[in-house]
């Protein structure tokens, strides 16, 4: 049996593991279908340190692809399924993947990646649920089929390597010092455990996935509990009203959610609020993007004290907590640091800072973890102010109690519905629109969404701005990116605010949209 699911599949072979629209797999079948897309791995020539890529949906496969590279030492990167051919085969070749792995839905944005002939060290490809044999594809049930369920021998720890897109363009790999490829799988556990621990998510309990598993947020809270024991019932689409009714159901004891959910969920008829008892949930966690203090407030009076929220990033995990509680006594705090890690407060000349004086948050773990950006020492670096002692990006301060709160963002970013947004890639494609002499992108606000993608631009001549010409620029983004780092809406300006050394003062654009308002981010 593999090391995680040993354990579990002794114990409660029959209970189900995962569950998703399709059906439920149990812990035995998991076991024995892990076993199996290890020794499948194998077979296609993979070993410890190489790198397979998923391009799939919330579904079953997704999870016990995972578990295989990570009884195998292998990396693997999880690709988010809004990219782009383009984006998706950027991301394939920058990773080294030898495999990936697509789901059928997706099948024609992973062949157009393919055909554009930019992944010469992609060796194989996998279909998953796809309705028919695809050409140059291996179909994945054949391929477990074709493999032994015998247990694999030298297990090793492999882990995921999420890309999160950069201020300066192409998306960048987070490679964590805890996920190097073919360690002990000891450590891997250990991690697990003291993740879940620390989460209050127990180990024979149920895990409600109903936000995107390529998301690092949505992963450290639906796979880590899933090696401790706890079944993972997950959706590829978050619905509101039938996640009330599959956390009753499933008696689902802990949950991961953004705001944007929260506003949808708020949003439900009162018969089929009414209808919910919530009983079994234990802890249901919050993070991702800044939560409009109203909201929560009404989260809290339906759901109760087990609202809490975290504070923390694809780099660095997981860096403050707090509960229900805490935060009505302290509105708009994000809590207290995490045991694991120790956070200062900085200027820009690095000096730290006292209580109540704001500056950058930097993050220091005391368990000894860092990250790195995948090929990108000057990036790495840039984020670094000693070796592991790193940011962000975010403006915070402490209170005198301790207690951590965000005032801004330093670096560039829009975060809409719980998703980060770099403006520079964005930036990087409206410039090469034959119409656009310059451009900007920056976040406004959005009521449901926290912040919705603006971008201003100035035109080169023989050319005006029209409503037509914005559905053309907008058309033009989501042409070689995903539809959500898309504008919702265009400004035309005479002269964008740049200084004479040309650094752009895009705080002068995106200030008029939030005068006014009660927050910055």
């Amino acid at each position: 049996m593999t090391h995680f699911v040993r354990r579990i599949a002794e114990q409660r072979p029959q209970q189900d593991a995962l569950v998703d629209e399709r059906g439920a797999t149990s812990w035995s079948a998991l076991n024995a279908r892990t076993n199996r897309l290890v020794n499948a791995l194998r077979g296609l020539g993979l070993g410890a340190g190489d790198t397979v890529a998923i391009y799939a949906g919330n579904c079953r496969e997704y999870y016990e692809i995972m578990l295989a590279a990570n009884h195998a030492g292998i990396i693997y990167v999880p690709v988010n399924w809004h990219f782009s051919p383009e984006e998706l085969a950027y991301v394939v070749e920058n990773a080294g993947a030898r495999v990936l792995f697509a789901e059928g839905q997706f099948l024609d944005a992973a062949r157009a990646a393919l055909a554009r002939g930019e992944t010469p060290r992609l060796e194989h490809a996998v279909a998953i649920r796809a309705p028919a044999h695809e050409p140059g594809f291996h179909d994945y049930e054949q391929l477990l089929a074709g493999s032994a369920e015998t247990e694999p021998d030298a297990q090793s720890a492999g882990g995921p390597m999420f890309y999160t897109s950069g201020t300066t363009g192409r998306p960048k790999g987070v490679k964590s010092t805890t996920s190097k490829p073919g360690g002990p799988l000891a450590a891997l556990e250990m991690m697990g455990a003291g993740l879940s621990g620390m989460l209050r998510i127990r180990n024979d309990g149920t895990t409600h996935l109903c936000g995107p598993v390529y998301h690092s947020a949505q992963w450290a809270f639906s796979f880590p509990p899933l090696l401790t024991g706890s079944r993972v019932v997950m959706r590829h689409r978050f619905d509101p009203a039938e996640t009330l009714a599959l956390i009753d159901t499933h008696a689902v004891t802990n949950i991961h959610l953004v705001p944007t959910q929260f506003h949808r969920l708020l949003r439900l008829p009162d018969e089929a609020r009414a209808r919910f008892s919530g009983s079994s949930l234990e802890v249901v966690w919050h993070g991702a993007a800044p939560c409009p203090p109203e909201v929560k407030r009404r989260m809290i009076d339906w759901w109760g004290p087990v609202i809490c929220e975290y504070y923390g990033s694809t780099e660095g995990s997981i860096v403050s907590t707090v509960s229900a509680a805490e935060w009505l006594e302290r509105p708009g705090t994000v809590g207290k640091p995490t045991p694991l890690v120790q956070v200062t407060i900085r200027d820009d000349a690095g000096r730290e800072q006292p209580a109540g004086t704001s500056g950058q948050i930097y993050v220091k773990s005391v368990m000894g973890s860092d990250f790195e950006y995948h090929n990108e020492p000057k990036k790495t670096a840039e984020v670094h102010l000693e070796p592991g002692t790193y940011t962000f990006g975010d403006i915070g301060y402490f209170d005198d109690a301790g207690y951590l709160y965000l005032s801004d963002r330093k670096i560039d970013m829009i975060i809409s519905g719980g998703v980060n947004i770099y403006p520079a890639e964005i930036e990087a494609v409206l410039v090469n629109h034959p119409a656009v002499e310059d451009a900007a992108v920056f976040g406004i606000p959005n009521e449901e969404f926290g912040e919705e993608v603006k971008a201003a631009v100035t035109l080169r001549p023989g050319h005006a701005p029209s409503d037509t010409l914005s559905e053309a620029l907008i058309a033009h983004c989501r042409e070689h990116l995903a539809g959500y780092k898309a504008p919702r809406s265009i400004d035309y300006e005479q002269e964008m605010p740049r200084h004479e050394t040309g650094k752009l003062y895009k705080r002068l654009l995106r200030d008029r949209y939030w005068a006014g308002s009660d927050r910055k981010i």
